[in-house]
């Protein structure tokens, strides 16, 4: 594999994962398709990581990297037998941070080992809600690659009541619950996003305790469906063509048919999965549900899921600043409802 060095101000070294020295010789890539095809293949080896998880001065045991152009870079060293410490200024950065897929299990033990280095430290409560964050990432992860594991869904609503309680002992928490600012669209990470602020507006609405569960769980696997698409067709760097699209759109009926073989998922958890495409006007999908045959968390989940992708930056479209972003689901007069919006958009007062 071959390696370049430095490439910036930082020092920081990165490694070509899209290409042996034997590959690029015999391989001409004359397109964006063709390295976005290839991207595609290695980002699925890497796993998305909270940048604030990135603590300076803190022992590591697997290497840290990031991403340009397509490009995976190693921005910090480290393994098992030659551990290393997090650079400073890292989480100054304005860009995503990677582990491999194959060091989670050591990621889960830094994470832990973080908090009891902060036990006694004032920002003990923020590691905590980091831990919750980045521990139900790696929870949602595993759901979506084995999506009929009994025990992925249990965990999953384990997790949910974590951020239930988290939030009802501190509502300002939701904001740091949230990823709002990455740049690359992973599944798992909008998936914990749009349970975050499904729970929030629940709370907001002064739901019940069982509703707001209920709401979350729905949430956190409204796209449990997208993993039967194929990989090239979800993360296409680009728009989807029409034959793509009704294979991406098909991702609603399929979440529906997996969480009915699990019978702990509660019926009334439903609607956020089935419904958060569906529009007040009756030209979403998959049924073209209007208005009033839309459930409560049918509209709170299509206004959630919107807003965490329309907030969230891809290689091909730059995220929208949180106030634009409601400007234009507030734009949408057939689309979302109202009142909720009202609502939702006090929740977000202090989101920047």
């Amino acid at each position: 594999m071959r390696k370049y060095i430095p490439i910036n101000s930082n020092g920081f070294q990165h490694y070509d994962f899209l290409y042996s020295d034997n590959q690029r010789n015999k391989t001409s890539l004359k397109n964006t398709t063709d390295i976005s095809k290839h991207y595609i293949k290695q980002k699925e080896n890497f796993h998305q990581i909270d940048k604030n998880s990135l603590v300076a001065g803190h022992e590591i045991h697997f290497p840290i990297f990031t991403n340009k152009n397509f490009v995976f870079y190693i921005v910090a060293e480290a393994s098992n037998i030659s551990p290393g410490k997090i650079p400073s200024g890292l989480s100054d950065i304005e860009a995503d941070f990677f582990i491999k897929n194959t060091d989670i299990s050591l990621y889960n033990e830094y994470l832990e080992s973080l908090s009891n280095a902060l036990l006694f430290d004032k920002s003990r409560e923020k590691v905590k809600t980091l831990l919750i964050k980045e521990k139900t990432k790696i929870i949602i992860r595993n759901v979506l690659s084995d999506p009929r594991s009994g025990e992925g869904v249990r965990l999953s609503a384990i997790a949910v009541e974590n951020i239930v309680n988290s939030i009802f002992e501190n509502r300002d928490i939701i904001y740091d619950l949230l990823s709002i600012k990455t740049h690359d669209y992973y599944t798992y990470t909008h998936s914990v996003n749009v349970a975050v602020l499904s729970i929030g507006f629940g709370v907001a609405l002064s739901l019940s305790t069982t509703e707001i569960f209920n709401l979350g769980f729905g949430s956190i696997l409204h796209d449990i469906g997208k993993s039967t698409i194929p990989a090239e067709i979800l993360n296409k760097q680009g728009r989807l063509n029409r034959t793509e699209f009704l294979i991406m759109r098909n991702h609603v009926v399929e979440g529906g048919t997996i969480l009915r073989g699990h019978k702990d998922f509660p019926e009334s958890a439903f609607p956020a999965v089935m419904q958060h495409h569906e529009k007040l006007s009756g030209r979403g999908y998959p049924f073209g549900l209007d208005g009033v045959k839309i459930n409560l968390f049918g509209k709170i989940a299509a206004i959630t899921d919107t807003y965490d992708a329309l907030t969230t930056q891809r290689p091909y479209k730059p995220a929208l600043t949180p106030f634009a972003a409601l400007d234009l689901i507030s734009k949408e007069t057939g689309s979302y409802d109202h009142q909720l919006l009202e609502v939702f958009i006090k929740m977000l007062g202090k989101v920047e």
